[in-house]
């Protein structure tokens, strides 16, 4: 298989540890502008997985998905139906919360930001403090986000806030608000395989 990605996309770093944590071999390229990504994605996007047959995985979650049922290592992702569903519900906020994040950082690069923008980066910023209240409150008092154990949940969380402390869209300052997150952020950091995997 072969991975195609950029080193500063969080989702790509969600899906390289998911990589790294299952100990499966694969080809890590690095996609840089101009490369089209038009023949495996259509739309374009990293990560991008291409499998041995040739055809594509697309969107990270599709991609750790099918990566936690290629090898029975390290199951990241419960069997168990609501196990499975709280821990892809995590995953959906930690990933709707970069998706704010990096709407924000784009609109702010403009050259010249209206009023129609700023509102608009202002809706964004809301999401995101909003996601990141939510898992402040659903972690209180726990190690790991979902059970007694790491899983892709917490994968996702800290490729999140990796984002976040890396590049501070709209100048948020997490940390500050957040003690719980900090914490869980500091134990992923412990982790190799997530601290192998940092963004540039």
């Amino acid at each position: 298989m072969k991975l195609l990605y950029s080193s500063a996309s969080p989702y790509a770093r969600k899906v390289r540890v998911v990589l790294a944590e299952k100990r499966i071999d694969c080809e890590l390229v690095t996609v840089v502008p101009p490369y089209s990504l038009a023949q495996h994605n259509p739309l374009g996007k990293v990560p991008t997985l291409i499998l041995d047959d040739g055809s594509s995985l697309y969107d990270s979650r599709v991609i750790v998905d099918f990566l936690d049922n290629v090898s029975p290592i390290s199951r990241l992702i419960p069997d168990d139906h609501r196990d499975r569903t709280a821990v892809r519900r995590w995953e959906a906020l930690a990933d709707g919360v970069l998706d704010a994040a990096l709407l924000v950082r784009q609109e702010s690069q403009r050259t010249a930001i209206t009023a129609d923008g700023a509102a608009w980066i202002a809706r964004q910023m809301e999401k995101i403090r909003e996601g990141l209240t939510a898992a402040e409150k659903d972690l209180a008092g726990h190690q790991w986000c979902h059970g007694e154990r790491y899983t892709l949940a917490d994968i996702a969380l800290g490729s999140c806030l990796g984002y976040l402390n890396l590049r501070r869209p709209g100048g948020i300052d997490w940390a500050t608000s957040t003690p719980g997150l900090v914490a869980h952020y500091a134990r992923m950091l412990d982790r190799p395989t997530f601290a192998e995997s940092s963004p540039e």
